[in-house]
């Protein structure tokens, strides 16, 4: 009886050392999959063309604009402009919100004697001269040197999966998705850098894009810059599922926890 027992115990060893070398080999996560913008080509130092915006972006709902209003005489521009600093604890996205110009569900902002001025669909560009020209026809003169400027009031995103998790903001005109990326905290060991998803946002709906963030080519993509109020999603690898670990030196050591509790529970049975 003890040497069945024995060889028993062997052949469930042998099955179990197999099994842990197996899941070693398969479900540790390679290096390939978490290092970001690899040149797969090229081995010597090169110039990275990143691809621009070839459009503007366009102005949509729900966005916050920026406006200020210059001209010689200062106390004509006065009610345009935000008055003083009234809560020097503000935090800037505060100052932002509360100064700013939000685009409601029509597309109109509020702007002072103007009223409801509409700019969904507009460029900033247009915006500033839409309001120039509406200034100067019902408020100011040509002789005023009226300088509009507009601007959005940071690129405003939202990250889910896993990356930092909310919602972030840059105050910049341009930000690429690397940038997003890293302001966000990074992509954790168990992201799908190979497969992050844009949920953009466009008057007629929202689409879903995808970019490899491993590949240098990701640089040449038109999603490699983000625009206002993108939802970047990065999804868990199937590695996370398994719960094995993500380094081959993890996985063997959950094996071996596996085994030995396996060849223990084998050993007390045995001596029953």
């Amino acid at each position: 009886m003890s040497r069945i027992n024995s060889k028993m115990l062997k052949r469930y060893t042998f099955i179990l050392i197999l099994l842990a070398a197996f899941l070693s080999f398969s479900s540790c996560i390679s290096t390939k999959k978490t290092t970001y913008l690899q040149d797969k080509e090229k081995t010597m130092d090169s110039i990275i063309q990143v691809h621009q915006l070839k459009k503007p972006y366009r102005i949509q709902t729900g966005d916050l604009l920026s406006i200020r209003v210059k001209a010689l005489d200062q106390e004509l521009v006065g009610m345009f402009n935000p008055v003083g600093e009234a809560n020097n604890n503000a935090t800037t996205e505060e100052k932002v919100y509360f100064d700013g110009f939000t685009v409601d569900e029509h597309g109109n902002i509020r702007v002072p004697t103007l009223g409801e001025v509409n700019v969904l669909g507009y460029t900033e560009r247009e915006i500033r001269e839409k309001i120039e020209q509406l200034l100067l026809e019902n408020y100011f003169k040509e002789e005023a040197n009226l300088f509009v400027t507009v601007k959005l009031a940071g690129i405003r995103y939202t990250t889910l999966g896993e990356i930092g998790t909310g919602s972030q903001v840059i105050y910049k005109e341009k930000v690429t998705i690397m940038e997003a990326v890293a302001n966000a905290g990074g992509i954790s060991e168990y992201g799908d850098m190979e497969n992050v998803k844009i949920i953009r946002q466009y008057p007629y709906g929202e689409e879903i894009h995808k970019i490899d963030l491993t590949n240098i080519d990701a640089t040449k993509s038109e999603y490699y810059y983000i625009q206002p109020n993108d939802l970047i999603l990065v999804n868990a690898l199937p590695q996370k599922a398994l719960g094995l670990g993500t380094t081959g030196l993890e996985i063997f050591r959950t094996g071996v926890t596996i085994l030995s509790f396996v060849t223990t529970t084998i050993l007390l049975f045995s001596r029953i």
